[in-house]
């Protein structure tokens, strides 16, 4: 018996169908009811993504767990709703302040219509904020305000945080409650990566480092020779100019005068993502060897009882910490 997506109870043998997909190559494999209705369709390829990605995350019915970015406006609830029909696991309030009244109302009303929908809610950089939003009924928050490759919202807004401070000090309260946090912004190499770990945060946002990727959205162009991929940002002018959900995400879509609180630029071609993310993975891996840990949550355990210390770098350290005394060097990652 197999309970399929569409909440119809069949009857059928898995391993006969594994057999008739495997051994004798039949490329899909339709399940019906007893009415003889189709109710699933089952393909090769599925079996092979199965065996070749053993660690995607999936949900309970074996589908692969799909998130949806939505606002804080009256007209987002509608959104929602059609979100939750369609199947959404997670929902992330879209805000570059989440410590706001709008984003307060729509935790709680998300939690009191959709109790068992997961919300990730943010941006935050303070206790205090991050308490704001654990107490609506936050499951996750994000952390970061003005420290992304592409923003601008310390230089022209004075506000914001620096990242490690920001990610250690909320993630330190969050953790008491039971609440993960996500490091966005200031994450351009996999080093920083093992940082924000280390710091508390259970996972990071990579934009500009999987911008430039083949999968990525975007066109390729050359400039003086060297590949590269558009990059902006939802707070550059040429995105609020072109989108009202880059406008609305800033509260400016009414606003006769925009502010930009972003830049539009490009970023050097990384190639595949199936090629960088096995790097990346190597690389974080070596990264908690050479710490010491033998797991992220033990490199966090060793970080919170002192263990494992982070020591400020003088300018002088930062120099001698890279490449340096050399006339010429290729830097190959990967």
């Amino acid at each position: 018996m197999q309970q399929l997506a569409m909440g119809c109870t069949v009857r059928w043998d898995a391993r006969v169908g594994i057999e008739m997909l495997t051994v004798d190559f039949e490329g899909k494999l339709p399940i019906v009811n007893e009415k003889g209705e189709l109710v699933s369709l089952i393909a090769r390829t599925d079996l092979k993504k199965s065996r070749d990605y053993p660690l995607a995350s999936k949900d309970w019915k074996k589908q692969l767990l799909c998130g949806a970015a939505i606002g804080t406006r009256e007209s987002d609830k509608e959104r929602l709703q059609l979100l939750v029909q369609a199947g959404v696991d997670v929902i992330v309030l879209d805000s570059s302040q989440g410590n706001s009244t709008f984003q307060i109302d729509m935790i709680k009303f998300i939690k009191q219509t959709y109790p068992e929908l997961q919300v990730i809610a943010g941006n935050v950089v303070t206790v205090a904020q991050a308490k704001n939003l654990i107490d609506a009924g936050a499951d996750a928050l994000r952390v970061g305000m003005g420290s992304g490759s592409i923003c601008i919202t310390q230089e022209v807004m004075a506000v914001g945080r620096p990242q490690g401070s920001a990610v250690y000090r909320v993630a330190e309260y969050s953790r008491r409650f039971g609440v993960p946090v996500i490091a966005d912004g200031g994450v351009s190499s996999v080093g920083h990566v093992t940082k924000a770990l280390a710091l508390g945060a259970s996972a990071v946002m990579m934009g500009s480092m999987l911008a430039g990727t083949t999968e990525s959205p975007g066109e390729y162009f050359f400039s003086d020779g060297v590949r590269l991929k558009k990059y902006r940002g939802m707070g550059s002018l040429d995105a609020m100019e072109k989108h009202d959900s880059s406008a609305s995400r800033y509260f400016s879509e009414n606003d006769r005068v925009k502010v930009a609180q972003g830049v539009s630029g490009a970023i050097v071609d990384k190639g595949s993502i199936h090629r960088f993310l096995p790097y990346l993975y190597a690389a974080l891996q070596h990264g908690c060897q050479d710490a010491g840990a033998k797991s992220l949550a033990m490199l966090r355990s060793m970080m919170y009882s002192g263990e494992l210390k982070f020591e400020r770098r003088s300018t002088s350290a930062q120099v001698e910490g890279g490449v340096h005394s050399l006339h010429s060097y290729e830097k190959r990652l990967f």
